[in-house]
């Protein structure tokens, strides 16, 4: 083979017309110094994510009770149609090692990777990435994402250090994406290949074949790079698999009827509440259909920009310049918002418990990870933290505890979820949050 420049492309053939598929940046392309170019079965289990910022004030958000029948706070009070299905891990940490606490970072993704970041971003990929790649590529989406915020930035999910997992941000565009004209409804009574998916099949055998190849001609750096950069090609190829078998039957399936009309995109605390309710009742249903099996739900930024009615300062302000209440112990607008936070997250869960699964619900097949960014917003702390666990992951998990992780790290409990969802992985995270123990009490 000659040798390659940057402009190299893998040449696929499809109807007479060339299709291309452009390469990624290897060493091949660089000088030695390289600073220069030189040319019928089970149900399925189901992880899910949901992310809001600022914490709470530990004092009427934690509860007193360990164990079973935990008590509900002023801040989770709106938790009371949906507590059994929550276990509520206390009092943790997200140690930040040899890095400061990067203010609104380090508590979220400590939680979600395990790793304390050293910048202000993310040093790895994250849980749901991981989750996805082992349970993925078995439906037509690898996974989903969406937020309620409306910003297309506010996500908490990342393929890598540099690589945010854009979320769908309008229920239409969302809807459209899901059940739109490329939705296969699995109940129909016909079943038609998409002559479109075909022609995409037929495309990317074409261009893995010459990627085999390619193999054989570049450094193992470079063979590393380029393994890693059609892995996701791969489970595009098994995803047009997936599309072009008729699906069997799921009664819990019910496409809506009709398009949603996109409500308000302002910051409001009451926009945002309807915009959350939209998008996971999409979600939801997309879950049921079987379009995935990996999905993320941002209800606020880790910097959150919702909105009171009648108050002037938005919420992450608001934890920073508000006066603690003398009488109350605790600033009350900050805690306003995060009871608004409190109760979308019961209404996620219990959109789940709605739909009905085998002899169960869609959440009984299903795994939700909770996290947030911080302990006490008011001073950014990282300790005191808490993360959340909904749904039974197909009966491999207890719900309905309340946990305190006596000071160790948050990422237990992801460590704790990529076991129950038979990650078998011997640790997870790194330095002071390297977890290899589950959290027995909610194993069965």
């Amino acid at each position: 083979m000659s040798r390659w420049d940057r402009r190299r492309v893998l040449k696929g053939m499809m109807s007479g017309g060339a299709v291309t598929v452009t390469l990624p940046f290897l060493d091949y392309f660089l000088n030695d110094n390289g600073t220069a170019l030189a040319s019928g079965k089970p149900m399925p289990v189901r992880f899910g994510t949901w992310g809001y910022g600022l914490g709470g004030t530990s004092d009427i958000f934690v509860p007193k009770k360990v164990g079973a029948n935990y008590d509900l706070p002023e801040e989770i009070s709106s938790w009371a149609p949906v507590r059994d299905h929550i276990n509520m891990f206390t009092n943790g940490n997200a140690f930040p090692d040899s890095s400061p606490n990067r203010n609104h970072y380090t508590g979220w993704v400590v939680s979600r990777t395990g790793v304390a970041p050293e910048a202000d971003g993310v040093p790895t990929e994250t849980i749901d990435v991981t989750v996805a790649k082992q349970i993925g590529s078995a439906t037509r989406f690898n996974s989903l994402t969406a937020t309620a915020t409306a910003d297309a930035r506010d996500t908490y999910s990342y393929l890598n250090a540099t690589t945010p997992n854009s979320p769908e941000w309008s229920p239409l565009q969302f809807y459209t994406r899901l059940f739109g004209p490329d939705f296969q409804d699995p109940n129909a009574p016909t079943f038609k290949p998409d002559p479109r998916v075909i022609a995409r099949r037929s495309i990317l055998s074409s261009v893995m074949e010459q990627s085999r190849s390619m193999l054989q001609t570049v450094g193992a750096a470079d063979r590393a790079r380029i393994d890693q950069y059609f892995t996701g090609l791969r489970q595009l190829e098994k995803q047009f698999e997936h599309r072009l078998t008729k699906p069997e039957p799921i009664e819990a399936c019910v496409a809506p009827d009709e398009a949603p009309v996109n409500p308000l995109m302002d910051k409001s605390a009451d926009a945002v509440k309807l915009r959350h309710q939209m998008m996971t009742e999409l979600m939801v249903m997309a879950i049921a259909c079987d379009q995935t099996r990996v999905f993320n739900m941002t209800y606020s930024a880790a910097f959150s920009s919702i909105i009171k009615p009648g108050y002037p300062k938005p919420h992450h302000t608001c934890t920073h310049e508000e006066p603690v209440d003398g009488e109350l112990g605790y600033q009350p607008h900050a805690s306003w918002f995060t009871r608004r936070a409190m109760e979308s997250w019961a209404d996620f869960v219990q959109a789940f418990t709605k739909v009905q699964e085998g002899d169960g619900t869609l959440l009984d097949n299903v795994l939700i990870l909770g996290t947030t960014d911080v302990g006490y917003a008011r001073t950014h702390a990282i300790d005191d933290m808490a993360v959340f666990l909904a749904g039974r992951a197909g009966g491999r998990a207890k719900s309905g505890l309340h946990v305190d992780l006596k000071g160790g790290s948050v990422s237990q409990v992801g460590y704790t979820a990529l076991r129950l969802l038979g990650i078998d992985t011997p640790s997870w995270g790194t330095l002071s949050n390297k977890s290899t123990d589950v959290i027995g009490e909610i194993v069965v």
